[in-house]
């Protein structure tokens, strides 16, 4: 069954920025999250870089920003041209399903046919005009058909640190629907969807008709679509009230993902394979596999340094009037802030879960 016709004035965009990003610790902290932080050096930061990005999709006053209530300064600071109406702050963190569900519903009062894009922020993406070409792609079909839409990147490596998307046969211009969601495999099983050819990286955008979205939450979750429901709440969205009654309902809200809540339980999820220079920025690994590597594979982002005997090393300083020399080291993670210096195995993020807790538990929320 077709919905309403594609039309640009009608789409919009949902930028998911209220993470507290603590796996790129301790240059991610609470008080400043990686969204916030230009990681490449552009002048731009990461949730700028999201924001010019989707400046290309959809009209600028079509764009929303969610965030944590902690982090509305921030946004304000970095997108001084963001009307406050359009940055949608969370009383309290409780995954992406409720503040997708909030940021649908809030859009519903505006235009009840709106096609959106919900777009994390933190995300490196190389080739911007083939994202452009493919988010338009993606609204003609969510503007046309009755579907959710998520965006899968072809896997280039058994990746770990990735969900995955497993896709039917029944591909129809370019567009498949899903068959199954697998978040974070073993190696073993990564292999395994490496080599079936079925399987897709999980990039964490999605796209639909408002309307199919709230459906969706009614059908899959309905504790939380009551929560925020249109119809018996008509005149708050966009109102003077909205914060209030958001707070009211947030602390009654299930901590569950977009995904789990409403994707993985849809019968009429399809998927778009896309090739735009993808990479996600959740974890020190991801951020090394990003950047362009010595001959020794040594990422140095450090303006002065000598780096001997060494290889597969991530080094990173804040100062730079600080000179690095190192030697002897094999895989390893070096990062120098004002006040944490931190050398640890690059790929193993479990070590950096156990150094943050001991450290909170000596010293409490001062380095977090």
């Amino acid at each position: 069954m077709k919905i309403n016709r594609y039309m640009k004035n009608k789409n919009y965009c949902v930028i998911l920025a209220g993470g507290v990003g603590s796996r790129l610790w301790p240059l991610s902290r609470k008080g400043l999250p990686k969204q916030f932080i230009d990681f490449f050096g552009t002048g731009r930061t990461l949730l700028q870089q999201t924001y010019d990005r989707c400046c290309r999709i959809v009209s600028p006053d079509h764009i929303f920003i969610v965030t944590n209530n902690a982090y509305t300064g921030l946004v304000h600071e970095q997108l001084p041209e963001i009307d406050m109406g359009r940055v949608l702050s969370e009383p309290s963190r409780r995954n992406t399903a409720p503040c997708v569900a909030w940021a649908a519903c809030h859009i519903y009062s505006i235009e009840s046919q709106a096609n959106i894009v919900i777009v994390p922020s933190d995300q490196l993406i190389l080739k911007e005009k083939d994202f452009v070409d493919a988010m338009c792609k993606g609204f003609r079909f969510v503007s046309d058909y009755r579907r959710l839409l998520c965006v899968g990147m072809r896997p280039v490596r058994p990746e770990t640190r990735y969900g995955y998307i497993q896709v039917g046969d029944d591909g129809n211009d370019g567009f498949y629907q899903v068959k199954t969601f697998t978040e974070k495999p073993e190696r073993e099983l990564a292999e395994v969807f490496v080599e079936s050819g079925e399987f897709y990286w999980n990039a964490g955008i999605f796209l639909g008709n408002v309307e199919v979205i709230v459906e969706a939450f009614k059908s899959c979750v309905p504790e939380l679509a009551a929560r925020f429901d249109f119809e018996h709440n008509e005149g708050v969205y966009g109102a003077d009230r909205e914060e209030e009654f958001i707070r009211e309902q947030y602390q009654f809200c299930p901590n569950i993902s977009v995904e789990y809540g409403i994707l993985e339980k849809s019968d009429n999820v399809y998927v778009m394979p896309c090739d735009f220079g993808w990479s996600d920025l959740g974890t020190w690994s991801t951020y090394y596999d990003a950047l362009v590597e010595d001959d020794e594979g040594n990422v140095v982002l450090a303006d002065e340094h000598f780096i001997y005997n060494s290889r597969a090393c991530m080094v990173l300083t804040k100062n730079s009037d600080k000179t690095v020399v190192m030697e002897g080291l094999d895989n390893f993670l070096v990062v120098d802030t004002e006040d944490v210096l931190l050398i640890c195995p690059k790929d193993d993020a479990g070590l950096l879960r156990k150094y943050m807790n001991d450290i909170y538990v000596k010293s409490g929320n001062k380095y977090m």
